[in-house]
């Protein structure tokens, strides 16, 4: 049974008829259910936007296949999906769960940041500041799929990751990785964790979303 119904799928093909330039998108995946329970309905998900454009790609990383792939990619769980643009450069976006729900938008927006060039639509203030970080930067959005205002906050901080190639912004489905929600003390989402010691809740603005990462480099 298809993820997408019929009218779904059509507006999706609909965007997807927009990329510019091909997409490459990285699933970190297991076949041990065990390991991986949503990887299957990923696996799935990822055909189905394929047959949409023929500018979309997946290329699937068997973690069990190949040990060292994760720390050779900066990919510290699965599932992870990392979109790659054209240039082949990782640009330090990472989806760590299910982009379902809330989140498939996101996803769908980020693959068409990044069929142009994955250049961030963010303020010259805002660009000039991120481009003097020297120090290295990750930031993790907590999210779940029913959250409305999960995607802005995720969409901000992929965007600040495009900018430096010192930072690198991940979604985490909260649900999904519930020892790491309970590490950082997730209970209400977006929650944002910037290099595992400064913390903030809520969908800032692009300008106090910046400032809350140029803080945590004073933590």
């Amino acid at each position: 049974m298809a993820l997408l119904g019929k009218d779904v799928a059509k507006q999706v093909k609909d965007i997807l008829s927009e990329m510019e330039d091909e997409v490459m998108i990285l699933f970190f995946y297991s076949e041990d259910e065990s390991m991986c329970e949503y990887c299957s309905t990923i696996d799935q998900l990822l055909s189905e936007l394929t047959e949409l454009s023929n500018k979309l790609h997946v290329k699937k990383v068997d973690v069990n296949g190949d040990p060292g792939a994760m720390e050779r990619h900066g990919v510290e769980m699965i599932p992870a999906l990392v979109p790659i643009p054209k240039d082949g450069k990782d640009r330090g976006v990472r989806f760590y769960g299910i982009p379902a729900g809330h989140e498939f938008s996101t996803f769908l927006q980020d693959i068409m940041i990044f069929s142009k060039q994955a250049k961030p639509q963010l303020s010259e203030e805002s660009v000039e500041k991120l481009l003097k970080v020297d120090k290295p930067i990750d930031i993790k959005v907590f999210v779940t799929t029913t959250c409305p205002y999960c995607p802005r906050a995720v969409l901000t901080a992929h965007q600040i990751a495009m900018t430096n190639e010192k930072i690198r912004a991940s979604m985490v489905e909260a649900n999904e990785f519930m020892d790491l929600s309970a590490k950082f003390g997730v209970s209400s989402v977006p929650h944002i964790v910037i290099n595992e010691q400064h913390m903030f809740i809520g969908a800032y603005p692009e300008k106090d979303f910046v400032n809350e990462v140029l803080k945590a480099l004073e933590v």
